[in-house]
């Protein structure tokens, strides 16, 4: 695990979704409680009008506010004062923004990266799709080495048994819903259900559907290299394909592209950035080149080109 990685997860989360997993509309209801300067109260989330204002649950209330907290749309406020809306899900859901009803894919896919390549708030969302390579598994089969894997990043903080099997649960059921049984908001396919990343083999039984992404959009997948580079490798101008495909929270793993998905996406990239990013390929080095020092402006167009 890189230092970055580590800073990422310095304070691991196992808990704040009620066991709910993230429904469609959900971000888009926490990004509309912001006022006109993108602010949101605390107490959007804890008043008595709280369940009418939501049309949810108690419980549900407060699992919107963590998945809303998870995937970027609100962060906590600089003043420390409630929350404040982030640029990009302001650039999503606006009115007037790439995707203002949630209805686009990339925005599923988007949600799925922050918590898989980043963990924030998802530890076990960075764990599963970065550290299980087993070709199928069982929630119980998994419960152990997560609880190992916890240990380590937080060797003070005592976590139950139940704690992490209800998270590993909600996080597994987040790709791979129930098909039957429960309430029908418990049966609601989960926004990550569509991205068709884990399929349940047999009952309890499940595996991670590797190859290509149909849905994930080339814009989408450049966005994501961006903010790997970023995270992983920022002063760096060059980025092994080896460290795209297989790299702890690169695109290759936390998309599950096969190597021959992700080498078709590194060619076409010098295309879709107008030459600010190239792939190469002298004397056996595979890379991708970044030029310029404009990253940020570059990440903010891939992201608009993804939704296109």
């Amino acid at each position: 695990m890189t230092k970055q990685s580590i800073t990422s997860l310095r304070d691991p989360h196992f808990s704040g979704h009620e066991t709910f997993p993230l429904r469609q509309m959900w971000l888009k209801k926490a990004f509309d409680q912001a006022s006109a300067e993108g602010l949101v109260e605390r107490s959007t989330f804890t008043d008595d009008r709280a369940i009418a204002r939501f049309g949810v649950g108690k419980n549900m209330v407060a699992a919107i506010r963590h998945w809303a907290l998870a995937c970027d749309v609100l962060r906590e406020a600089k003043n420390g004062e409630g929350y404040e809306v982030s640029p990009n899900a302001r650039a999503i859901f606006s009115n007037d923004g790439l995707d203002p009803y949630s209805e686009n894919a990339t925005t599923a896919w988007l949600a799925h990266w922050w918590l898989a390549s980043r963990g924030n708030r998802a530890t076990t969302w960075f764990w599963l799709f970065n550290h299980v390579s087993a070709p199928s598994f069982s929630r119980d089969e998994l419960e152990g080495p997560l609880a190992e894997f916890a240990s380590k990043l937080a060797p003070k903080r005592k976590l139950s048994e139940s704690t992490l099997s209800r998270d590993l649960e909600t996080c597994i059921r987040s790709y791979a819903p129930r098909a039957s049984g429960g309430s029908p908001e418990d049966i609601a396919e989960p926004m990550l259900g569509e991205l068709g990343l884990i399929t349940e083999e047999g009952k309890g039984r499940f595996a991670f559907r590797r190859g290509p992404k149909a849905t994930v959009s080339d814009g989408m997948f450049a966005y994501a290299l961006l903010d790997y580079w970023d995270v992983y490798a920022s002063s760096a101008n060059s980025l092994a394909f080896e460290s795209i495909a297989y790299g702890e929270g690169g695109p290759g793993r936390v998309f599950k592209l096969d190597e021959e998905s992700v080498a078709e996406r590194l060619f076409g990239l010098e295309d879709l950035t107008g030459g600010s990013i190239a792939w190469t390929d002298t004397a056996g080095l595979r890379q991708v080149l970044r030029k310029g020092n404009e990253h940020a402006k570059l990440k903010d167009r891939m992201l608009k080109v993804a939704y296109q």
